[in-house]
């Protein structure tokens, strides 16, 4: 028995394409990296503003963000979220952000 399969589209072209136009840098909003799926999946809170107002952080820029101590940061997101640290939240979030980019 032969089982033919069949794709709609051409899947690496369209891939590659994307890849090519994600590659370089670019800005990305606080709240479109870490955006309500991602932190809903990923702690008590439905988005990031949710997760800011309850460790009673104030951020409505870049400065406010840079502002929170570190070490305080890096406690409430290792204590109210399902990572080990900041890092790796990040990151996590740098790859979700990439896949759903890349349609993968």
């Amino acid at each position: 028995m032969t089982v033919k399969i069949t794709r709609k589209g051409n899947g690496l072209n369209d891939l590659l394409k994307k890849v090519k136009e994600n590659s370089g840098q670019h800005q990305v909003s606080f709240s479109e990296m870490f955006n309500p799926q991602f932190i809903s999946a990923n702690s008590e809170f439905s988005d990031i503003d949710s997760l800011f107002q309850a460790g009673g952080f104030k951020v409505e820029s870049k400065e406010d963000f840079e502002a929170i101590p570190d070490q305080e940061w890096e406690e409430f997101i290792v204590a109210n979220t399902s990572f080990k640290s900041w890092v790796d939240m990040h990151q996590a979030a740098e790859s979700a952000y990439m896949k759903k980019k890349l349609g993968l």
